[in-house]
């Protein structure tokens, strides 16, 4: 059954808790989501608290997958940018598909969702997002139209001895 997603859902105690425990499970399950296993609710916590005030700011809006239980399955943040030469796309953060949903094709559908949020907000053009190195997530956004636009080598240090490339992605909405 397909995911159902929803572009600025009111948000509860519920989804937020719902989105730090996908957060805190996807980081567990290796996931790039800014974190490294093993981690905790109480360490993403304050991550999530971020991009709340962002969304209280008007700053970022949150698209949420829904599993047919009505559990939080899938989350994308959409950011804008707020220089006002770069106000023509939006960053994609924390993209994140549930691991017991993982290999339906909810990512696919997930980033499908977010490009059609992105084009229904007045002066979006693109979306980019960046990705960890050493995963293949750059094959996987590359299958769904983003392009890699850049790279900076060994800018993520995940341990020591084990730094992975920043890939920068971009997804042309026209």
């Amino acid at each position: 059954m397909p995911l159902t997603f929803v572009l600025d859902p009111p948000m509860t105690p519920g989804l937020r808790d719902g989105v730090l425990d996908l957060w805190t499970d996807v980081s567990n399950a290796g996931g790039a989501v800014g974190f490294v296993a093993p981690v905790s609710r109480e360490v993403v916590r304050p991550e999530l608290l971020r991009h709340l005030t962002a969304m209280t700011e008007g700053r970022t809006r949150l698209l949420a997958g829904y599993d047919a239980q009505g559990r939080v399955a899938a989350t994308a943040f959409l950011t804008f940018n707020t220089h006002r030469l770069m106000r023509h796309w939006l960053w994609l953060y924390t993209v994140m598909v549930h691991p017991r949903h993982q290999g339906k094709g909810y990512g696919r559908d997930l980033l499908a969702a977010a490009a059609e949020a992105a084009r229904g907000i007045e002066g979006v053009e693109a979306i980019r997002l960046t990705c960890r190195g050493g995963l293949g997530l750059e094959h996987f956004y590359g299958s769904c139209g983003y392009k890699e636009v850049g790279r900076v080598p060994g800018a993520i240090r995940v341990a020591p001895g084990d730094d992975r490339d920043d890939i920068t992605m971009l997804l042309p909405l026209g």
